[in-house]
């Protein structure tokens, strides 16, 4: 019987994403939009001309086609990609700058990137990359980084642990058997399991973009847990399928490093989510050349063609509906004055948990639908970001294009449970993982803007609640209280990235400073501090969240975009993007974004064989 319901099943989906999802003449990657590249801008008042394009209602457009609240790649992406069939869409931002995680700031001299530190998959014949050079019309640039590009360090200084992490899917592996004789067959049936579980996340995409009824008939068969490897290893957590694999404490926490670039201790995390990252990583890393801010800066002017805008300093305080509670545009508050702007189409950019908790009127915000997907949910952990100035170039500092991942120890979820439920005092002494890299090393373009300077990020997580008595306070002028505590913290940081780059010295710091998960709200609008949005432990991956968290919600002319809809970072946020443009497009935008990506690859080798 269930292999007739497979059959009924599979035919149903062919059928929809044959003549649903097939609106002819509005394909965004129709053609190769790609120009030769331009003179980069350094200049950052010239720059600022674009990321800084402050909020009037003379500036916003009429007849809009939609509104995008939150200028993250999620929002810009897929404004953009609207853009390029035609579509008239504002975008909304209630910071100072475009970019959301993708803006920089600068302080004295030093320019930091708050929350790009590398992104796989970008060789030019890949899908991801392709969309990126559509919606930047090719004038976003990366810089591949080191190889390795992660070290691994495990124990305390006087017995620290080293492992290098090199991209390459042989390479990596073979490298891990020379580090771990004897546990070649754990490092096999892991390298299976990841690219198994990676290479069939497709079928996540799906369920965003056919019928309810249909996903909900395959999630009840249970034919997605059969027939899907990402389904089957998604409610597994990275500590049961590791530990499985192996008893070498080391080699767990080598299996299960990156979970930090998603948010949950191994025990929570899904190990279907955790394999998305590992073979996001497989083929290399990159940074963007001239920094994050490149990223807003160069999406920004394909909006605006289309007669769109990008304007910031616009805090959206609500969604208007009209009598049939159907969303008709986003009220901005300036200053004692809302000011009202009216779409067709409301997309918010700003997370799930923002839309629906803060966003909506009250009467809307009780309906059952909405009130069944916040019980689903919950806020990811919240960050903690220290950005160091140093004089000194990368060569005079041994700063290289390369991540370090520093841990305590090697019982992961030992580390980070004790720390969790430590108290604020205790914390800031014992900071459990320590991600610590320097963009100015990854950057090509760097010493030609900041000679003799160099920038280090320090990482990592934090508890909303250790800071959360302050975050009504003027955020430069915060209690003694909060900067005594936020010091604790830098030093406890510091202190560790000293060890591992001996030639950073304290005399050689010109600038420090830390935010905090209040400081993420202020900024980036996140509601307890998170990096990565709602929460992604293995709840977040099963069936049924993943069919009922889609693109368009459960009121009529509201969508949601970016990294809420499918998975974190500046790659999960994208496609986020693509799914819900190709909900409005009525289009396959990533079989659309791989049709290109070949074609490009094709066009590319012919001109270099000529």
């Amino acid at each position: 019987m269930w292999i007739a319901v497979a059959f009924v099943c599979v035919a149903l989906i062919a059928l929809v994403l044959k003549y649903v999802f097939t609106a002819p003449g509005l394909n965004p990657f129709a053609v190769d939009s790609r120009e030769p590249l331009k003179p980069m801008v350094h200049n950052r008042k010239e720059k600022n001309k674009v990321l800084k394009q402050g909020f009037l209602a003379s500036k916003v457009p009429d007849n809009l086609d939609a509104v995008v609240v939150g200028s993250g790649i999620g929002g810009l992406a897929l404004a953009a990609m609207l853009a390029k069939v035609g579509k008239k869409v504002l975008v909304l931002e209630q910071h100072d700058r475009a970019g959301g995680c993708c803006h920089t700031f600068t302080e004295k001299g030093f320019e930091f990137d708050v929350g790009i530190h590398y992104v796989g998959e970008m060789h030019s014949y890949k899908p991801l990359r392709c969309v990126l050079d559509q919606i930047t019309n090719g004038q976003l640039q990366w810089d591949p980084m080191d190889n390795p590009f992660d070290q691994v360090l495990i124990g305390p200084p006087e017995n620290r642990r080293r492992y290098s992490i090199y991209s390459g899917s042989k390479r990596f592996p073979t490298v891990l058997k020379k580090y771990f004789p004897g546990e070649e067959k754990a490092i096999d049936e892991y390298m299976r399991l990841v690219k198994t579980s990676a290479r069939n996340a497709w079928v996540l995409v799906l369920l965003k973009l056919i019928p309810a009824p249909l996903a909900k008939l395959l999630a009840v068969s249970g034919l997605l847990k059969t027939l899907s490897p990402f389904y089957k290893m998604a409610t597994r957590s990275l500590t049961e399928v590791v530990n499985e694999l192996t008893e070498n404490k080391d080699l767990r926490v080598v299996f299960s490093y990156c979970f930090g670039t998603y948010g949950n201790m191994p025990k929570e995390a899904s190990f279907s989510m955790h394999s998305l990252l590992v073979g996001h990583y497989l083929s290399g890393a990159w940074y963007p050349k001239g920094g994050a801010s490149e990223i807003a800066y160069h999406i920004i002017p394909v909006i605006e063609k289309a007669g769109g805008a990008v304007l910031v300093r616009a805090p959206v305080n609500r969604i208007l509906f009209n009598d049939a509670k159907e969303a008709c545009g986003v009220s901005v508050r300036k200053g004692q004055e809302e000011i009202h702007i009216r779409a067709p189409i409301v997309i918010s950019n700003a997370g799930i948990l923002n839309t629906y908790q803060s966003l909506l009127p009250k009467e809307l915000q009780a309906t059952p639908a909405i009130q069944r997907q916040l019980s689903m949910l919950k806020s990811g952990e919240g960050g903690l970001s220290i950005f160091v100035g140093l004089n000194g170039s990368k060569e005079e500092l041994g700063l290289k294009a390369e991540n370090y991942w520093i841990f305590l120890e090697n019982d992961l979820d030992e580390l980070f449970e004790k720390y969790s439920c430590s108290d604020r005092e205790e914390a800031c002494r014992s900071i459990p993982l320590l991600f610590v890299a320097s963009p100015s090393a990854k950057d090509s373009t760097w010493e030609e803007r900041s000679p003799g300077k160099s920038t280090l990020s320090l990482v990592s997580f934090a508890r909303y609640g250790w800071f959360e008595e302050w975050k009504d306070d003027k955020v430069n002028n915060r209690a003694s209280e909060y900067k005594e505590l936020k010091e604790a913290f830098i030093e406890t940081a510091l202190q560790v990235a000293l060890q591992v780059f001996p030639k950073v010295t304290r005399d050689k710091i010109e600038y420090i400073d830390a935010g905090t998960p209040i400081t993420n709200t202020h900024y980036i609008g996140s509601p307890k501090g998170e990096f990565y949005g709602v929460d992604h432990g293995m709840e977040r991956f099963t069936p049924e969240l993943s069919i009922i968290m889609k693109p368009q919600t459960p009121l009529k002319n509201l969508y949601l975009t970016g990294q809420d809809m499918l998975t974190c970072g500046l790659a999960g946020a994208l496609n986020g993007a693509l799914i819900c443009a190709s909900v409005l497009l009525k289009r396959l935008l990533h079989r659309d974004a791989m049709e290109l990506a070949k074609r490009t690859n094709s066009a590319d080798l012919k001109l270099k064989d000529k």
